[in-house]
C-alpha cells in the first residue's frame, strides 16, 4: 500500500453515466475505506477539524473506521452532523478539511469526504440511527426550511430535547438538496430522504406546503403559535440575471427552475407530467457548482452542452471533482467568455448567444484577477437553450413580513455569525438566507451555530453545551 496515495473509488464509466442519472460515484466498500483510514495518522492537533464547518470529530470517526468499528465510527460523526450521507457527497472536502490535512503535505490527503459517506451509507444500510436526547424540555422552537440549515438546527436542538416543527414551503422536505442538487450527485429516496428521517427519528415534525408570510407570520408564530424561539433557513431561492438583450425570449431559463423541474418535479423521468426543455444545444452561463450540475442535466437528456464563463479555469468556482466529471462527459468549456446578447429567431425563440472573449486584468475586491473585454473579439454559439446560472439571492418574503427584523442592501437578514441572533428577540438565522447562495455545509454550520444560540437564549448555558 503506498500512504502517499489515496485508495481509488470507484465510478460509473464516463459514457455510460452521460446517458443516465443513476449516481456518478460508488463510493468504498468496507475494505476500501479501511484501508483508506489506516492513511490517517491521528494528529493530536487536528487541522482537518479546524476545516469542517461543523466541527466532526475528523480523527476520531476514522480511528474507528480503521479498526472496523463503522457503527461507532457513526455515532461519532452524528454528534456533530445531521447530514453525513449529504455532506460525504457534496461538501467541498478539497478546500475544508482535506485541504488541511497533514498528510496532503508530502502526499494525497486523507480521503475525509468519502470515507464519511462510506459510514453513513454503512448505518444506513444497517438500521443504525443517531442517539437523541434523554430528556425532553418544555420548550418549542420553529424552524422555517428544511434544506442543510433548518434540519442541522432542529436536530441539535432535538437532540438537547427541544420540541422541533419545521415549516416547509415546498411539498416535499430537504430544500436544495431535493430541488437544486441531481440525483447522479445525491440520490433523493436512498440518501436525502432517509437523512430526513434520521431527524424526525430524533422527535423533529415537519410540516410541509406552509409558505411563511403567506400562511402564518414569524410574529403570529411567537405570539399565537406558542414558539419560545424561531429560526429562519429558508434559504437563497430567487435567481439573477445578466441584463442582456434577449434574456426574456423563450428557451432562456434560470438554472434554479430547470433543476426544480429535474430534481424535484422528476422531468428526467419518462413517465414525469412535468415539462422540460430537451434542447439540441444548450449554453449554461456561469462556473459554480450549480452550473455544472445544470450542464451535466441538461446533458444527460440529450444536449449538446457549453460552459461559459468570464474567467479561466483556475478561477472556476465549482468543486475540481465536478469540473472533472464535467469535462470527462463531453461538455465543451468556453472559458474566458462572456455573453453580451441572447439572439432569437422570428418567433421569438432563442437561436444562438453572442460573446465576447476576455481576459484577466487586475484583482477586483473579491480577490480574483478581473476580466476585461478583448476588442472586436465578438463570436456566437449556436444553441437553441441558454440557462443562467449567476447565482442566487433570498426571497425578501419573510423579512418583509416580520416586525423588527434587519436586512441588507442585497436583501438578506442581519445575523451574528457566532450566533445566528437577529435584530428580534428570540428570532435567530442562518444559511443563504444570511449569507446569500453558499455551500450545504457552510449552511449546516449556520445552523449548529444557530441552535448553540437558540439553547443559550432559551436556557441560559454556558457555550460549548451543545
Amino acid at each position: 500500500m503506498d500512504v502517499l496515495k489515496k485508495v481509488p473509488v470507484r465510478e460509473q464509466d464516463a459514457k455510460v453515466r452521460a446517458t443516465n442519472f443513476e449516481e456518478v460515484c460508488l463510493g468504498y466498500n468496507k475494505e476500501e475505506a479501511m484501508e483508506e483510514a489506516s492513511r490517517c495518522i491521528g494528529c493530536k492537533n487536528a487541522q482537518c477539524v479546524k476545516g469542517c464547518p461543523v466541527a466532526i470529530d475528523i480523527p476520531g470517526f476514522i480511528e474507528k473506521v480503521k479498526g472496523g468499528d463503522i457503527e461507532a465510527a457513526y455515532q461519532v460523526i452524528s454528534k456533530s452532523s445531521a447530514l453525513p450521507a449529504v455532506c460525504g457527497r457534496v461538501c467541498p472536502q478539497e478546500s475544508q478539511c482535506e485541504g488541511k490535512c497533514i498528510r496532503g503535505i508530502k502526499g494525497e490527503p486523507v480521503s475525509i469526504g468519502k470515507l464519511e459517506r462510506f459510514t453513513a451509507d454503512w448505518a444506513r444500510e444497517n438500521g443504525i440511527v443517531p442517539e437523541g436526547a434523554e430528556e425532553k424540555l418544555n420548550k418549542k422552537v420553529a424552524v422555517i426550511g428544511s434544506g442543510p440549515a433548518g434540519l442541522t438546527c432542529a436536530g441539535d436542538l432535538a437532540r438537547l430535547g427541544y420540541d422541533v416543527t419545521i415549516f416547509e414551503a415546498l411539498h416535499e422536505a430537504g430544500g436544495v438538496l431535493v430541488y437544486g442538487i441531481p440525483e447522479f450527485r445525491l440520490p433523493k429516496e436512498d440518501v436525502v430522504q432517509k437523512e430526513i428521517e434520521n431527524v424526525k427519528a430524533l422527535g423533529v415534525k415537519i410540516e410541509t406546503d406552509v409558505v411563511i408570510g403567506k400562511a402564518v407570520t414569524v410574529d403570529q408564530l411567537m405570539t399565537e403559535e406558542g414558539f419560545d424561539a424561531v429560526f429562519i433557513g429558508s434559504g437563497a431561492g430567487l435567481p439573477k440575471f445578466m441584463g442582456i438583450p434577449g434574456e426574456s425570449a423563450n428557451g432562456v431559463f434560470s438554472a434554479n427552475e430547470y433543476l426544480t423541474r429535474s430534481n424535484l418535479m422528476k422531468a428526467f423521468r419518462e413517465d414525469s407530467n412535468t415539462p422540460i426543455m430537451r434542447g439540441k444545444k444548450v449554453a449554461v452561463v456561469g462556473g459554480g457548482n450549480v452550473a455544472m450540475d445544470a450542464a451535466r442535466t441538461a446533458l444527460r437528456l440529450g444536449s449538446e452542452v457549453y460552459i461559459v464563463y468570464r474567467r479561466s479555469e483556475e478561477e472556476l468556482p465549482a468543486r475540481v471533482e465536478e469540473v472533472h466529471h464535467a469535462k470527462e462527459e463531453g461538455i465543451i468549456f468556453h472559458l474566458l467568455t462572456n455573453p453580451v446578447e441572447i439572439l432569437t429567431d422570428d418567433n421569438g425563440w432563442v437561436n444562438g448567444i453572442k460573446c465576447v472573449r476576455m481576459e484577466l486584468g487586475e484583482p477586483d475586491e473579491s480577490g480574483r484577477r478581473r476580466p476585461v473585454v478583448i476588442p472586436d473579439s465578438e463570436y456566437v454559439i449556436e444553441v437553441d437553450t441558454v440557462i443562467m446560472s449567476l447565482g442566487t439571492s433570498p426571497n425578501p418574503l419573510i423579512s418583509s413580513t416580520t416586525e423588527g427584523l434587519e436586512t441588507n442592501r442585497w436583501k438578506c437578514i442581519v445575523a451574528k455569525e457566532e450566533n445566528g441572533a437577529t435584530s428580534k428577540e428570540g428570532v435567530y438565522a442562518g444559511g443563504d438566507a444570511v449569507t446569500g447562495a453558499a455551500t450545504v455545509i457552510l449552511a449546516m454550520g449556520a445552523g449548529k451555530s444557530a441552535a448553540q444560540g437558540i439553547h443559550e437564549y432559551l436556557s441560559g448555558c454556558e457555550d460549548g453545551e451543545v
